[in-house]
């Protein structure tokens, strides 16, 4: 029974189930806007899935809404739109269509493609439900940790993929929220020195049908349909709303050791993809206000079959509702944005003042949050690398690229790596933004893992089932002569060093640096570039240490430590290079091999695969713990791409140099090892070298 009045008084009242306790037992306010709607049903289901259907009979400013009295927490509904069935003109109406709730806190059940077989008939035996939450939560003394952009290491990671197979997680827990907030996992991220674990998306997704007609399944969850819904499948206690108070325990637990929760968003498209997909939320609701429409058509610019159209007030309202949301209630700390000028579109062109980024720009709760574009979509026209306004900081992979191509030998690349090495001043420094613009990366999720960038040529995508179609060419990878695993010692050998070399470049260079989860262990997808649908140990972390990778984790542990002591290895808050102090100190100081400073003319000889940096400590300004100005030590960094050996000449810009790691032996050096300014370095081929000015 539906009781009058409704609780729904006006704009800013919420959307979605909210539980309100009466003197008479729990009551219920659903709310769901649907404008051009003739009715909405609200259908809730017993545990035996006998649903029970209620017509919302009161409609406010386009919002339909009811109460019920005796729901509560945990009960299970969903939702049936009536209307008008006419495409051209947004309108899909289908009450055979069981529909989620947009602003549903959390779902239960999977989505069974088969439903797409009998466009006619009943969906519900194939859709998931809404749950109603209870939302009370205790925090207790929780505090976001607010980790400097200058102090930042973000770390990429699966909630299932990261703890599937941890041996020290209880097997119940693993793949879960619960499993990730383990005390052995968290010791683990904190004792390696990453600061911020960006979560893949976590917001509720589904399967793709055609992913699902192959036997599989969507893994990296790119296919969102619940935005305020933590994903079901990674809860351990189950799907009644239990993955909310997981979800809030495990950023609880991170901010503990003080480590930032970042989320990977995906608002720029849905599951339900092409017209001709399943119908499971807004296209039931109102099609046009959500979804970016050309003369009755899609437009994609996602390659996903739609794109959602935030340049319309429900769209960007249900957008920023949904950031807001697991601000203050789930207590994250900042998001990353899946093809973010897919958002960002006007009249279906890329407008940097478009309604979505005026919107974020002004939030006074979501400008203090870290914001991390994904500056490029499935067009040309969508590339915005370098394009984004302040605060937003964005995956630089011209980064990547640069950086793949000098340790592979690419004549030329030892321009851009200078760019890339002191904060990609030619992408930022024009509009007045920071080095922490922009997000340093070598890997990620799509593409190679570090191992695999120097284990293959090509990729070897076959276990997807889409007969090589999918996934990048363009992996400006080296197999270091062998493609594929190989127990050759000497290619292992070299693989391990280009490895570590990639590391090094990583993370000492100028920026904020993002590690993908299993890198520092060697993981291998065995030349897998794109294993979005592999549920399954290609994807997985390994947590039993391949002995001819190990060293690794003990290289990535030991450079972050250096990193996060010493300023200079960071170069805080401004671009380097250029003179910081009277008498014309420089922060940085590029250096020739024959150890004087490079000239404008050494930048163009295509064939140079030597380079050094000289990090002056003294022209830092650093803070110390009670404010005061301090100074650091000072740094050379020699960077070698060249098969063969060579030796490098000292710069006079220190009285000596000691070393402090090299990648032409890791191994620890049993006598501390110096050299005067104006004496010689010999260089392994494929090398780095980290030395202590004097």
């Amino acid at each position: 029974m539906i009781e009058q009045p409704s609780v729904w008084p006006g704009h800013h009242a919420p959307l979605g189930a909210r539980v309100h306790a009466e003197p008479t037992g729990e009551t219920t306010n659903f709310a769901v806007w649907a404008p051009e709607a003739s009715g909405v049903d609200l259908c809730l289901f017993d545990e035996g899935g006998v649903e029970e259907r209620l017509r919302l009979t009161e409609r406010s400013l386009g919002v339909w809404h009811g109460r019920v009295p005796g729901v509560g927490h945990g009960q299970r509904y969903g939702l049936r739109a009536h209307g008008p069935w006419d495409p051209a003109r947004g309108a899909r109406f289908n009450p055979n269509k069981l529909l989620l709730d947009p602003y549903a806190r959390a779902v239960s059940g999977r989505y069974d493609p088969r439903e797409l077989t009998y466009p006619d008939r009943d969906s519900a035996p194939y859709v998931p439900r809404s749950v109603v939450v209870d939302e009370e939560f205790d925090w207790g003394a929780d505090r976001p940790p607010r980790v400097p952009w200058s102090d930042t290491v973000v770390y990429e990671l699966h909630v299932k993929g990261f703890t599937r197979l941890h041996p020290e997680v209880p097997e119940e827990l693993r793949g879960t929220y619960a499993g990730l907030a383990h005390p052995a996992v968290v010791e683990y991220l904190r004792d390696l020195g990453v600061t911020s674990v960006e979560l893949l998306p976590v917001h509720q997704f589904v399967s793709e049908p055609k992913v699902t007609a192959r036997g599989l399944t969507n893994y990296w969850g790119y296919n969102s349909i619940g935005f305020f819904a933590p994903h079901n499948a990674y809860s351990f206690g189950g799907e009644h709303g239990q993955q909310v108070r997981e979800f809030k325990q495990l950023v609880r637990t991170l901010h503990a050791a003080g480590i930032e929760v970042i989320l990977d968003v995906v608002y720029n498209h849905t599951a339900e993809g092409t017209p001709n997909g399943p119908t499971l939320a807004f296209r039931g609701l109102g099609d046009l206000a959500y979804y970016r429409q050309l003369g009755g058509t899609y437009v994609d610019v996602t390659g996903c079959g739609n794109t959602v159209d935030t340049s319309r007030q429900p769209a960007l309202t249900m957008v920023m509702d949904s950031l807001r949301y697991w601000v203050t209630e789930m207590h994250v700390d900042g998001f990353r944005f899946d093809l973010t000028p897919a958002l960002t579109r006007n009249a279906n062109a890329v407008d940097l003042r478009s309604p979505f980024l005026a919107a974020v720009g002004q939030d006074p709760l979501l400008r203090d949050v870290k914001l991390i574009a994904e500056p490029w979509d499935a067009t040309a026209e969508g590339y915005s690398v370098g394009c984004f306004p302040p605060p937003w900081c964005e995956w630089n992979d011209k980064f990547r690229d640069t950086v793949r191509d000098f340790w592979r030998g690419h004549d030329g690349s030892i321009r851009d790596l200078g760019y890339r090495l002191s904060g990609s001043s030619d992408l930022y420094s024009d509009d007045g933004r920071l080095p922490y613009s922009s997000i340093n990366f070598v890997t990620a999720h799509d593409g190679f893992t570090l191992r695999d960038l120097v284990s293959y040529d090509r990729k070897h995508n076959e276990a997807n089932g889409e007969g090589g179609r999918d996934g990048t060419d363009d992996n400006r990878s080296w197999n270091c002569g062998v493609e594929g695993e190989t127990d050759d010692p000497e290619v292992n050998a070299l693989r391990q060093r280009q490895a570590s070399n990639i590391l090094f470049t990583l993370l000492l260079a100028t920026g904020v640096p993002m590690l993908v989860a299993g890198d520092e262990r060697g993981r291998t997808q065995r030349g897998n570039n794109n294993p979005y649908c592999q549920d399954n140990e290609t994807s997985w972390v390994h947590w039993d240490d391949d002995p001819q990778w190990r060293g690794l984790h003990a290289l990535t542990r030991r450079l972050l430590r250096l990193r996060r002591s010493h300023p200079v290895l960071r170069q805080r808050h401004f671009f380097a290079g250029r003179p910081v102090f009277e008498g014309g100190r420089k922060d940085l100081s590029w250096i020739h091999p024959q150890g004087r400073e490079m000239g404008q003319a050494d930048w163009y000889e295509g064939d140079r695969r030597t380079l050094g940096l000289f990090l002056a400590g003294d022209a830092i300004r650093a803070r110390g713990e009670h404010g005061e100005v301090v100074k650091d030590e000072s740094f050379l960094l020699w960077l070698h791409a060249g098969g063969q050996d060579v030796t490098v000449t000292m710069p006079d810009l220190a009285a000596g140099y000691d070393e402090v790691l090299r990648t032409d032996r890791l191994e620890e050096t049993p006598e501390p090892v110096g050299y005067e300014a104006g004496r010689p370095l010999l260089l392994g081929g494929r090398s780095v070298a980290l030395l202590r000015a004097r």
